[in-house]
């Protein structure tokens, strides 16, 4: 059976397995939506290249929005990337984002959804790039599934071991700095792999848009363990949004 399926099936038939990534109270937090594309034209070449006013003008959204956490990304086509040679190739660059992310203050709590154990981890030092990287192996009901947590803390390493157990809920690191963290905003990108193809401490999280389809086969939608449903309101529906999450 398609490995999309059994997560699915995994995820509906045990509510009770899958916990939290953040911290969040679904009754009182609104999550800003951000948008990454072309179609953003207030966010200008000249911010994106400066890490800290990229930094300010991520956190002044969220500010002014009144949002705990900005949220989005999954398989979105993305302008941002241009800004750094990490993504760039001989003939096509690399623009199409694989993962979730979720957008908040440098030394924010994550948590793993999943009972698990730790897969790999490294920092992967480069602009653009994820910076301290964690990724988990988890085993659902026979189904392997990889989970990975990038643009952490330094410290989030410290002590991790190859093989070490993790349970659900559990804390396994924080925010990193835009020092630290690949010299972006500071956010969490999470992704689910069900194949780490060899990989270690590393797996792509951005890639060409010809490669689209191939990708979507091994990176599911993050967004079957968030669990986020959207309530849309007002004017601003396309900017801000309430978050519920399914409570287990």
């Amino acid at each position: 059976m398609d490995h999309h399926i059994l997560l699915k099936n995994f995820i509906d038939n045990n509510p009770e397995a899958i916990g939290k990534v953040v911290d969040f109270d679904a009754g009182a937090n609104r999550l800003f939506s951000f948008d990454f594309t072309a179609a953003n034209t207030e966010l200008t070449t000249a911010i994106i290249a400066d890490t800290q006013k990229f930094s300010d003008w991520v956190s002044q959204k969220l500010k002014t929005s009144n949002c705990r956490y900005g949220i989005g990304g999954y398989m979105e086509h993305r302008t941002i990337y241009a800004v750094s040679a990490h993504f760039d190739t001989e003939d096509e660059p690399r623009r199409l984002h694989l993962g979730v992310d979720i957008w908040g203050d440098a030394g924010t709590p994550i948590y793993t959804p999943f009972d698990g154990k730790v897969h790999s981890f490294q920092d992967n030092n480069n602009l653009g790039d994820y910076g301290p990287a964690i990724i988990l192996q988890h085993n659902l009901d026979g189904l392997t599934l990889y989970s990975l947590y990038g643009h952490l803390s330094r410290k989030s390493l410290e002590g991790l071991t190859v093989g070490m157990l993790v349970s659900k809920n559990q804390q396994i690191a924080t925010l990193g700095t835009n020092q630290e963290n690949g010299q972006w905003p500071p956010h969490l990108h999470f992704q689910l792999m069900f194949d780490m193809e060899g990989k270690y401490g590393d797996y792509p999280g951005v890639c060409r848009y010809s490669e689209k389809e191939e990708y979507q086969k091994n990176v599911p939608d993050p967004g079957l363990v968030l669990r986020f449903s959207w309530h849309k309101f007002g004017s601003r529906a396309k900017n801000v949004s309430i978050l519920t999450i399914i409570k287990v």
